[in-house]
C-alpha cells in the first residue's frame, strides 16, 4: 500500500517527508497511458506534489504544481490536497525518448526549459503563487531550487521511478528534507555527507527500504522521530456538477452554438479520463445559468 511518512529531526531544526507511491504512478500511467519517459516524469511531479499537499494545514487546501517546458512533452499539472491525494496529467502522454548520457530515461529532455509554477489555494481571498525557471527539468531538482527561491526554504528533494520492461511501475517513490531557521552549521555538513553518499531513490526502493528506512538512512543518527503517517492515492474528485459548473463558464454564445448543432456534448476529465455527456435538454438548462 502506497503510503507517505512526516518526520522531524535534529531538534526538531529538520523537517523530513518520505512516500512510497508506486500504486499511485501505476493508476496514473494506466489512466494516461503514459510512455515510460512521461511516467517517470509525471510520476515524480506527483511524489513531490502529494508530499508537498501535506505540508498544508486545512481541509479544503488544494496545491497546484504546474510544469510549463519546451520539451516534446508539453507540460504537466498535478493538483494535491492536504490528506494524501493527488491526480495529474501530462500534455503529451506518448512522447518517447532515446535514454539520457547515462542510459536512463531522459526525463530533462522530454520537459524541456521552462517554469515550475506552485499555487497554494488556502481559502483566503487570492492563492498563493511562486513560480522558477526550471533547472535541469528532472523535477527534483526543479522542487529544491523552488523551495530555496521562492520560499526561502532549504530543502533537498529525492525522487524515483523505477519501470520493468513491460512497462509497468516497479518502484516510485521520494524524500523532502527542510532545514528549519537556526539549524546549527554541523547538522547541515553531516546531512549534505549524507545526501552525498546515499544511492537513488529508485535504488533504495528497489532494495526494500520502507519511507522510515530511507529517513533512517539519512537521519538516523539526528534523532529522527515519525510524527505521522497517512495512505497516498491517485483520486480525482471529478463530478457532474463541476463539469456543468465548467460548461456554464464558457458563456450563453458557445452554449447555444452547442444546442443549435443539435448534438450530445461530450466532455472529458484531463486528470482521469472520464467521460461526461449532455444531451440538447441539459444544454439548454445550463444555458439559463450561464452569463449573458
Amino acid at each position: 500500500m502506497d503510503y507517505m511518512i512526516r518526520a522531524a529531526a535534529a531538534d526538531d531544526r529538520v523537517r523530513a517527508f518520505a512516500a512510497s507511491t508506486t500504486g499511485m504512478v501505476e493508476t496514473a500511467r494506466e489512466l494516461h497511458n503514459t510512455s515510460p519517459v512521461v511516467t517517470a516524469a509525471l510520476g515524480r511531479l506527483l511524489t513531490g506534489g502529494v508530499m508537498m499537499g501535506a505540508m498544508m494545514k486545512g481541509e479544503k487546501d488544494l496545491l497546484t504544481l504546474q510544469v510549463r517546458g519546451d520539451g516534446p512533452m508539453g507540460g504537466m499539472i498535478v493538483t494535491a490536497d492536504s490528506q494524501g491525494n493527488a491526480k495529474g496529467y501530462a500534455v503529451h502522454p506518448d512522447v518517447i525518448l532515446h535514454a539520457n548520457s547515462e542510459g536512463k530515461l531522459d526525463v530533462g529532455g522530454a520537459v524541456g526549459k521552462g517554469t515550475l509554477q506552485v499555487i497554494r489555494d488556502l481559502g483566503l481571498k487570492e492563492p498563493y503563487v511562486g513560480s522558477t525557471e526550471l533547472i535541469s527539468g528532472e523535477i527534483a531538482e526543479d522542487l529544491t531550487c523552488y523551495f530555496a527561491v521562492s520560499e526561502q526554504v532549504p530543502s533537498s528533494v529525492g525522487l524515483g521511478v523505477l519501470m520493468n520492461r513491460d512497462n509497468t511501475v516497479r518502484q516510485a517513490g521520494g524524500f523532502i528534507l527542510q532545514l528549519m531557521p537556526g539549524t546549527p552549521d554541523d547538522v547541515i555538513s553531516r546531512l549534505e555527507t549524507k545526501l552525498a553518499s546515499i544511492p537513488p531513490v529508485t535504488t533504495m526502493l528497489d532494495g526494500g527500504m520502507s519511507p522510515e528506512q530511507i529517513l533512517e538512512e539519512l537521519l538516523g543518527d539526528m534523532d529522527l522521530h515519525v510524527t505521522d503517517r497517512m495512505p497516498v492515492q491517485f483520486k480525482c474528485d471529478c463530478n457532474e456538477e463541476r463539469i456543468e459548473k465548467a460548461l456554464v463558464s464558457i458563456g450563453r454564445g458557445e452554449l447555444a452554438t452547442m444546442i443549435k448543432e443539435g448534438k450530445p456534448v461530450e466532455v472529458c476529465c484531463q486528470f482521469c479520463g472520464k467521460k461526461y455527456t449532455f444531451d440538447k435538454e441539459q444544454l439548454r438548462r445550463l444555458l439559463d445559468r450561464a452569463v449573458k
